[in-house]
């Protein structure tokens, strides 16, 4: 499996720009063969987890505007924030020509994510005759998320993540990031791509990735420069 992960701009609160930046990923992914393309931690809607904003910008996956990506070859896998009646999950989504495959709902959130409710399951998904499952950011940290995608069948961990942090604290997580990601990885023989974004917020906060690929020996062996928006490919063969 051919996947791509792309290390966007932050987008907040415009869905026809988020769109339009999966596009023109989409573009260059299919000309690249991609078979599967992966984006940011709430990418749709842009990572804030005030209340305000969770509550203003949640869409429930049914009356989603997803299907405006029908036509898109490669599979894409997304960050969302879902509404599911009254609750708000940190979702990242899978989606086929427009139509949605499935989804998986953040298990372990940080103590700034209070407004969301965590998920409970870790599901397995194909591309290409490889099964993948997905952990968004913070999941990383803890053994049993990776595990549990491992434990059904995954091959491929994919980790939609959004680091968009106060400037002293960005640099010192920088490197960190894929040092616990190569723990993961170690521990259960899967491949791993993240996808993160990049860009300043304001004069206090900016994202530095990373984006990229580690192999099962918890190696980097690819990923976007720090700083730059891009996409990164890599051949997954487990």
């Amino acid at each position: 499996m051919r996947i791509g992960a792309c290390q966007t701009p932050e987008i907040l609160r415009d869905v026809d720009a988020s769109l339009g930046v999966i596009r023109e990923f989409a573009e260059r992914a299919d000309a690249e063969g991609v078979d599967l393309l992966l984006f940011p931690e709430c990418f749709l809607q842009g990572y804030l987890v005030t209340e305000q904003h969770v509550r203003e910008q949640a869409w429930e996956l049914g009356s989603t505007r997803l299907t405006e990506l029908a036509g898109i070859r490669p599979m894409l896998v997304l960050g969302m924030i879902e509404r599911d009646g009254d609750r708000y999950f940190n979702t990242a989504v899978v989606v086929h020509d427009g139509r949605v495959a499935g989804r998986y709902r953040k298990t372990f959130l940080t103590a700034g994510e209070s407004v969301f409710t965590a998920g409970d399951e870790y599901p397995v998904f194909e591309c290409g005759g490889v099964r993948f499952g997905i952990n968004i950011c913070f999941d990383t940290r803890f053994p049993e998320a990776a595990g549990g995608v491992a434990a059904n069948g995954g091959q491929v961990l994919l980790v939609p993540a959004q680091n968009m942090m106060p400037r002293v604290k960005a640099l010192y997580w920088q490197e960190r990031h894929n040092a616990i990601r190569a723990e993961r990885a170690r521990e259960t023989g899967m491949w791993l791509a993240s996808a993160d974004v990049t860009g300043e917020r304001d004069d206090e906060r900016v994202g530095l990735g990373p984006t990229g690929f580690l192999s099962p020996a918890g190696e980097v062996v690819a990923q976007v420069p720090a700083g730059t928006s891009g996409m990164v490919v890599a051949d997954v063969q487990p």
